[in-house]
C-alpha cells in the first residue's frame, strides 16, 4: 500500500469523466488499497479515483462504519431530499450546503468482481452521491446552494448557536 498524491482545485482531471473498469486487475486492487490508505491519512470519509489522478470508476468510503469499496458504482434509485454541509479533500478549506437525496440505492462491483447493492440514507447517501459525482467530473461546489471558506462556515455556525 502507498499514499497517493491528491489532486486539487482546478486540476483538469477532476473535471474529466472516469472510465468504467472492465477487468479487476492487480492494478485496480492496488488502487483500492492506496485510495483507502490515502483517504484515512487525510482524515477523509470518501475518495474517488480521479482525486488521486486515476480516471477509473472506483470509490472508497468510510463514515465510521467500516470501509466500503465499490467499482463502477451507479445510483439506481433515490428518494427524498436532505441538505448538509459538504467539504472535499480536493477543495481544502471550502465547504458548502448541498441538497442530495435522503435515500439512495447504489449498485456496483466489489473487489472480487461480485455484484453488490448498497442502500444508504443520511450521511452515507451524501458521501455516495459526492464520490459518484467525482467520477462524472462534478464537484460539490457545482451543486452547492452556497460555498464558503471554512472560517466563514465556523463563524456562521457560532452565530446560529448563540
Amino acid at each position: 500500500m502507498a499514499l497517493r498524491k491528491l489532486r486539487f482545485g482546478d486540476d483538469k482531471i477532476l473535471r474529466t469523466k472516469a472510465k468504467e473498469v472492465n477487468n479487476i486487475t492487480p492494478r485496480i486492487l492496488e488502487l483500492l488499497e492506496d485510495m483507502s490508505e490515502t483517504m484515512y491519512k487525510n482524515d477523509g470519509i470518501g475518495l474517488a479515483a480521479p482525486q488521486v489522478g486515476v480516471l477509473r470508476r472506483v470509490i472508497t468510503i468510510d463514515i465510521g462504519e467500516g470501509l466500503i469499496e465499490v467499482i463502477n458504482p451507479e445510483i439506481i434509485e433515490e428518494k427524498g431530499k436532505q441538505t448538509r454541509v459538504e467539504g472535499c479533500l480536493s477543495l481544502p478549506k471550502k465547504s458548502g450546503y448541498v441538497e442530495r437525496p435522503e435515500y439512495i440505492k447504489v449498485k456496483g462491483l466489489n473487489k472480487q468482481g461480485e455484484d453488490v447493492i448498497y442502500e444508504a440514507t443520511g450521511l452515507l447517501a451524501v458521501v455516495f452521491c459526492h464520490e459518484i459525482d467525482h467520477l462524472n467530473g462534478i464537484l460539490f461546489i457545482d451543486k452547492a446552494l452556497e460555498v464558503m471558506e471554512d472560517e466563514e462556515l465556523e463563524h456562521n455556525n457560532e452565530s446560529e448557536i448563540k
